[in-house]
């Protein structure tokens, strides 16, 4: 799950970790009047999750309170468009007015699960290079990018906290409140069950203090359930409509750009689902995984979300029978079928427990069902179907 920055400061602020003063607004009275109890020079930064937001002309100055009005005036409604949103955009509910700050310098700091390493663990990156361009310096020259791992059962250490700050041109009193901020970053993240919590920049004031002007926190999903005030700050506008109703739903939905629908039973069974669409000349449309116990109500809930896609040209299901059985499955497709009215043409492939039964079932439907006995002979129908 993600928020928006001005939610992700609030939580770095109560961790003790300094950031710029600022308070959120809808409306442009609300800048207006944000911008005054702040008494001083503003930034205007528009609240979507995405990032790229000033390149796109979502940050703007303003040297007064009747200017921060107008400059909201201007981002608040907008389709802002970034490197991250797509050629769509996102429309910007919502606006961050916040203190400026004279910039000295901009680092990146971040901390986050990679699962790249033969043992899992959280790494904090650093990179003196910061601010809009670290992506191209994460392409071009990663060497400047230095990162430390927290090993899961010892914990984080004091002495990482040191190997990071040496990694950036600070002052002895700049490098003690760096490792006050890298230290209860670690703490935020684990509190909170965070999969990312990203700093960029974190700056060096012309006074010398450190802050952190821009702020992104991502949570495990999974860990939401023992933390319902970060449940709260879900902004489901920021969602896509098909994949708030398949959370409503408890199925597992992504969407993708292609036009064969999938729905497969199980993550890894869903990848290898798409993998084979692509190896027969396809795109796949999705990634819809309904998990191991679905009922007929949720295999026919997932058919409205696959058929609410106007890209999808044709259907291909791909179950395994072990926990949920293909007699139910078939069930469930028949029910879906009829209740739904379904036009699309659909590929369904079963294996596993009563795999004979529930072919049986497709095919005395007298339904829409091509039913394949190989996983490859199914996406090979499917593609057919769509061309």
């Amino acid at each position: 799950m993600k928020i928006h920055e001005y939610q992700a400061k609030e939580l770095l602020r109560a961790y003790g970790i300094p950031v710029p003063r600022g308070r959120f607004a809808a409306t442009p009275d609300e800048a207006r009047r944000a911008a005054e109890e702040l008494s001083c020079r503003t930034v205007i930064k528009a609240q979507i999750h995405s990032g790229g937001r000033g390149k796109g002309g979502g940050v703007k100055p303003a040297d007064s309170p009747d200017e921060a009005s107008a400059v909201a005036g201007k981002i608040i409604g907008m389709q802002l468009v970034t490197h991250q949103t797509g050629p769509e955009g996102k429309k910007v509910r919502r606006v961050l007015v916040e203190e400026a700050s004279e910039v000295q310098k901009e680092f990146y700091l971040s901390l986050l699960v990679d699962r790249s390493r033969k043992r899992e663990c959280i790494v904090f990156m650093v990179s003196e290079a910061g601010g809009m361009e670290i992506e191209k310096v994460a392409a071009d020259t990663p060497e400047k990018i230095v990162s430390c791992a927290v090993h899961p059962v010892v914990g984080f250490s004091p002495f990482q906290a040191r190997k990071l700050a040496a990694a950036l041109p600070l002052s002895a009193e700049q490098r003690k409140t760096f490792t006050d901020i890298v230290r209860n970053l670690y703490r935020l993240f684990l509190d909170k069950d965070c999969s990312l919590v990203e700093i960029n920049p974190l700056a060096i004031t012309a006074d010398g203090r450190l802050l952190a002007l821009d702020a992104k926190v991502d949570f495990d999903d999974d860990g939401l359930y023992r933390h319902p005030e970060i449940k709260a700050l879900r902004d489901q506008d920021e969602e896509a409509p098909l994949e708030i109703e398949a959370k409503n739903a408890s199925v597992n939905y992504i969407k993708l750009d292609g036009n064969v629908g999938c729905m497969v039973n199980g993550a890894g069974l869903a990848m290898t689902t798409m993998d084979m669409i692509k190896m027969a000349g396809g795109e796949p449309a999705n990634f819809l995984d309904v998990g191991g116990g679905a009922s007929p109500e949720q295999i026919e809930k997932a058919f409205k979300i696959l058929t609410s896609d106007p890209n999808v040209k044709c259907i291909l299901v791909n179950i395994f029978g072990g926990i949920l059985r293909c007699d139910r499955v078939s069930a469930g497709l028949i029910q879906a079928a009829k209740n739904i009215e379904m036009k699309l043409p659909m590929v369904v492939r079963l294996q596993g427990t009563n795999v004979d039964e529930g072919r049986k079932m497709l095919n005395e439907s007298g339904l829409r069902f091509t039913v394949a006995e190989g996983l490859y002979e199914a996406a090979e129908k499917a593609v057919a179907l769509v061309k």
